[in-house]
């Protein structure tokens, strides 16, 4: 499976593109921003193409050719606006779905965040990115895509360790990177995950028991 990933200069992306790139399983294309992001990957022979969530819809249209599924893990970060989240985390998701659904790509992975989908569990001082998350995801549920909704919690920069927790309805808790990146990467084709949306925290089992359990 080749797999376009959105978000690629994001701290998610960069792992799920080095999984994938190590992967006998599956290929990968980054989408970046800017041509000059491109030689870090393509130095290790990762394949890049130049498209911008602010963009057109054509031209992340044009990004997908050739892929067969879109992962989704693009975000504004916390130091841009709210103005910024409403482009890229809600606006750049609507226009990924589109480009997908044009592009006749059925497999589509979403990075949301923990609690979403439940209005009085958002973070107080983040509400605006709670909703740009939580009707990104509609769109993506009220699509026709083989979509899967991934809602980690609270992002860490340690070390995996393999092992997750994957429920409709986990209140907290915090995942390191790498252990969101992974299970991307596990549920790219594991039918558990399609049409589906779950939390995602660190816990106990290993990815395969997790994900059956979903």
């Amino acid at each position: 499976m080749k797999v376009l990933v959105i978000g690629s200069n994001g701290q998610i992306g960069q792992k799920l593109i080095t999984l994938l790139h190590e992967s006998k399983q599956h290929t990968v294309r980054a989408m970046i921003r800017k041509q000059e992001q491109s030689k870090a990957y393509e130095d290790v022979g990762i394949e890049t193409v130049v498209a911008d969530l602010e963009g057109s819809v054509d031209s992340i249209i044009e990004a997908t050719q050739g892929c067969d599924a879109i992962v989704f893990t693009a975000g504004s970060g916390g130091k841009t606006g709210d103005d910024k989240t409403l482009l890229i985390d809600l606006d750049g998701a609507g226009k990924s779905i589109e480009a997908a659904e044009q592009a006749s790509i059925k497999r589509f992975i979403m990075v949301s965040a923990i609690q979403a989908n439940h209005r009085d569990n958002w973070h107080e001082h983040i509400r605006p990115y709670y909703a740009a998350k939580h009707y990104a995801d509609k769109i993506l549920k009220s699509s026709d895509l083989n979509y899967t909704i991934i809602r980690p919690g609270i992002l860490l920069n340690e070390p995996g360790t393999g092992k997750v927790l994957a429920e409709s309805n986990i209140t907290n808790g915090n995942i390191p990177r790498e252990d969101v990146a992974r299970a991307i990467l596990f549920a790219l084709d594991e039918p558990h995950t399609y049409k589906k949306e779950f939390d995602l925290i660190a816990g106990d089992l290993a990815m395969p028991e997790a994900f059956q359990k979903i």
